[in-house]
């Protein structure tokens, strides 16, 4: 009898310690969603977002209805520009292709991305803070940590929602007024895009994270991450540029190999810029023409069918862009996170 009293003993305790375990993990579960909830409904409900949201929408409207009057007018020449349209991935010069009044749709996604990302997070923490109700959130049973990985969650799903939505809408109208449905791969590409659109959203919306950790004021913080996406979009290039005369020898004087590496050491300092690393990512997933990022010599040119890149061909192409775009994202978070747990936070 007391053998076997202390061998129920020996296999009950570890199992009720394990289902005290899992219930304790089941409710910080809950609690998270919870906060994941609260913060999506905010945003959804908030003014500032719907219509950054509505403008987003409309340019990405605008930017289809001159896609499709462009493939229109280059079906319409001939018989034979029309066999040319439906062998070249038709559908994919939806969100490429433009008759010159608007921008295509990947253009609109690498202007008014990053200013997506930043609205929806310069003002995550600092607000809570100085309305005082990060500190009563934080005399709850609330780890710490859950606030801040909340308020990215539900900033994430936000961009998940809108992209995807506007993907698919494009589609269903291209549908429409095309009348030519996309391939299984065609279709794969623009998942892809979207999802390396979210990733690219994503690391704008760490940034505004991070300075509305580091800055108590919401403008400050607005402020410093419009600065860091007006660099990169304008003022970046113009320094590649400059970096690119100042390299660059007279025609004539250099071997073809060091020209090949000196552009080489551009394009590598050109790819410190997210927005050139999405650009890159989306020109090989949606122009499958395009089978090199690099230049290419007249050796490798030798022998080459000009054919478009597979789907795994050219994943295996952006793998580096899209491997870049969330390591910077993931490190970006990591600093607002640590910033984060070692604030100390006081009530007015």
């Amino acid at each position: 009898m007391n053998i076997s009293k202390f061998n129920r003993k020996k296999f009950i305790l570890p199992s009720i310690g394990f289902y005290k375990e899992h219930r304790e993990v089941t409710k910080y579960s809950f609690i998270f969603w919870a906060v994941v909830r609260k913060e999506f409904t905010d945003y959804l409900t908030s003014w500032r977002i719907i219509i950054l949201l509505a403008i987003i929408a409309l340019t990405c409207l605008g930017s289809l209805y001159t896609a499709v009057t462009a493939i229109q007018d280059a079906i319409s020449q001939s018989e034979e520009a029309q066999s040319i349209a439906a062998d070249s991935f038709l559908f994919l010069k939806l969100f490429t292709v433009s008759d010159g009044t608007l921008p295509p749709f990947t253009t609109f996604i690498t202007f008014l991305g990053p200013l997506l990302g930043i609205a929806l997070g310069f003002d995550a923490i600092n607000s809570e803070r100085n309305k005082g109700t990060l500190s009563r959130l934080m005399a709850q049973p609330i780890p710490r940590d859950y606030v801040l990985n909340a308020k990215f969650t539900s900033a994430l799903l936000i961009n998940v929602v809108l992209f995807f939505m506007l993907g698919l809408l494009v589609m269903g109208l291209g549908i429409l007024i095309i009348g030519i449905p996309p391939t299984f791969e065609e279709f794969m590409r623009i998942i892809l895009f979207l999802v390396i659109s979210v990733a690219y959203v994503a690391f704008w919306l760490n940034v505004g994270i991070l300075f509305s950790v580091q800055f108590r004021q919401p403008a400050t913080s607005a402020l410093a991450g419009i600065a860091i996406w007006i660099f990169f979009s304008v003022f970046y290039s113009m320094i590649i540029s400059l970096i690119q005369k100042t390299m660059m020898p007279s025609a004539g004087s250099q071997q073809v190999q060091e020209a090949i590496a000196q552009y080489g050491f551009i394009q590598n300092l050109s790819r410190l810029s997210p927005s050139y690393l999405f650009n890159e990512s989306t020109t090989i997933l949606l122009t499958p023409s395009v089978r090199t990022l690099g230049p290419l010599s007249m050796e490798q040119r030798t022998g080459a069918i000009p054919s478009p890149l597979p789907l795994d061909q050219s994943l295996i192409l952006i793998w580096p862009q899209l491997t870049s775009l969330i390591a910077i994202t993931v490190v970006c978070f990591a600093i607002s996170y640590v910033i984060f747990m070692k604030q100390e936070i006081r009530s007015k």
